[in-house]
């Protein structure tokens, strides 16, 4: 829902948090939330009605009714993804082997917004609205004039934004009759995110996570196993793609890349298996904006309006599902944020790869894409934000960046967690955001912390009083081995060699 007009919070005290709560989980949250921070309501429980009411002039903010394409309003649209064998535009029916019509009806469509279902929304409410937080503790840590928020998605089930999606993927699926799905996971939030989803729906699920997360993450696996999935690491020896693989390399500690084409290949021997994907495509990001529409109308109503918007990329479904909702705003006119993808210096899609058309997997199985790439046989290194080791980048993302749209910068995970020493002398950026916020992040998010750090302390050195708004997408709960890893002083940065990235390029089709 789109909310064109501000409201004026009148309350005693200031309130910098929009924490909206719709469920058992959300009421045991608000008790524990200090109330002059809380802008509180709900869907369906009086509850929450009356306990906002004691702040006179609390903000309503409802589920979004319908999730945004950005396509829509873009000047130029996306290049067409291409047919790998015919170097043709795809048909959408060449879609049909891996995906239920709706979902191949939402990658293709022109239409600016697309009503979410009804049962989609019943179980967005167990979470959803998530809360817009104001970070003024570490403001005051930082000793700067900025205000700094993050969207928060880590009260999904999952711990992640990847639940925004995986929900209706596993609705459209059940509804098409599917009653297999298969998917690929890197640091495992995808892939718990969909088991979940799956079990709610009474699919069968089957994740193909990524080695080095499968090592780095146990818990993951079982909370994928908790919600009845099937989980290989990959490569694995279940599939061709994956056995050619292993034959090459035995040790590979796989990547995002590796673990599509096993789980793409499945999908498309199996005529009663489907294939869910956690990033990358059209409609994987349109589901996504639920979190950037939900945003604006939080904004609103706290009368505030960004000066700048900072994510993560890996895939790009994190940072368009906040960006796009904003840069649609910003393309009619109606506000003027710049936006930053924040990547790993150990896999810097945007900032070291070639726009070009190259395949989504690393076994050359899926429809060619106009994308940022690495190179499909580009394998990074096992840095512990596992979901950020993607070859790729969205299209959609990647064209956008092309018209300047928006910028992108890469930082080694020493500084996502450790900080930039010049800006803090006693704490990482990850447990400088943990200890005044009191979230653990995720790996992920923590690149958009040390940028939205980078950011504040411009800001301190100018005097400027910038409005920071940063993705959270989700908590760090089952990620505490990178933790351990950084307290114990074990820590490295890891890079991609110039060989390997060229050699790798020099793979890409020529088109």
């Amino acid at each position: 829902m789109l909310v064109t007009s501000h409201h004026t919070l009148q309350t005693p005290v200031l309130m910098d948090t929009v924490y909206i709560t719709a469920g058992p989980q959300q009421r045991a949250s608000l008790l524990c939330t200090p109330k002059p921070r809380v802008a509180t309501t709900g869907r369906r429980s009086l509850s929450f009605t009356a306990r906002a009411s004691i702040n006179s002039g609390a903000a309503k903010v409802s589920i979004p009714k319908q999730w945004y394409n950005l396509v829509a309003d873009l000047p130029v649209k996306p290049p067409p993804p291409l047919h790998p064998q015919t170097h043709q535009p795809l048909n959408p029916s060449d879609l049909s082997p891996l995906f239920p019509d709706e979902l191949i009806r939402q990658e293709v469509t022109d239409e600016r917004f697309i009503d979410i279902p009804e049962e989609v929304i019943d179980v967005y409410e167990l979470w959803r609205p998530t809360p817009l937080i104001r970070a003024r503790r570490l403001e005051k840590q930082l000793g700067t004039p900025a205000k700094i928020y993050y969207k928060y998605e880590g009260t999904s089930p999952a711990g992640s934004h990847k639940a925004n999606t995986a929900v209706p993927q596993a609705w459209y699926n059940a509804a098409a009759g599917v009653k297999n799905v298969v998917t690929e996971t890197g640091a495992g939030q995808w892939g718990s995110a969909l088991s979940f989803a799956s079990s709610l729906f009474g699919l069968n699920c089957e994740v193909w996570q990524v080695r080095a997360s499968f090592d780095q993450k146990p818990y993951r696996r079982l909370m994928m196993e908790t919600w009845g999935a099937k989980v290989h690491p990959s490569p694995s020896p279940a599939t061709e793609a994956g056995k050619k693989i292993l034959a090459t390399d035995p040790s590979s500690p796989g990547s995002l890349g590796i673990a599509i084409s096993e789980a793409v290949e499945v999908a498309a021997t199996n005529g009663d298996t489907k294939y869910c994907l956690g990033s990358v495509l059209n409609h994987v990001l349109l589901h996504q904006t639920v979190i950037g529409e939900e945003c604006l109308e939080q904004m609103a109503a706290l009368g505030v309006v960004p000066d700048v918007v900072i994510g993560c990329t890996g895939g790009g479904s994190n940072f368009g599902g906040l960006a796009f909702p904003f840069m649609r705003e910003k393309l009619a006119g109606r506000m003027s944020p710049e936006f930053m993808a924040v990547e790993p210096a150990a896999c810097p899609t945007l900032t070291k790869g070639v726009y070009a058309y190259d395949f989504g997997d690393t076994a050359g199985l899926t429809p060619l894409m106009k994308m940022h790439t690495l190179g499909h046989g580009f394998v990074p290194d096992p840095i512990h934000a596992g979901g950020l080791r993607y070859h790729g980048m969205a299209p959609l993302i990647s064209h956008v960046y092309e018209l300047g749209f928006m910028d992108a910068i890469s930082i080694q995970q020493t500084e996502c967690f450790q900080g930039n020493q010049s800006y803090s002398a006693f704490f990482s950026a990850a447990l400088q955001f943990a200890r005044t916020e009191g979230i653990i992040p995720a790996p992920e998010p923590t690149h958009a912390i040390a940028a939205a750090i980078r950011e504040a302390m411009e800001c301190k050195r100018t005097g400027e009083e910038k409005v920071i708004l940063m993705a959270m997408c989700g908590h760090g709960h089952f990620d505490l081995a990178a933790y351990e890893k950084y307290l114990r002083g074990d820590m490295v940065d890891l890079s991609h060699s110039a060989d390997k990235l060229e050699a790798s390029l020099a793979a890409v089709p020529k088109v």
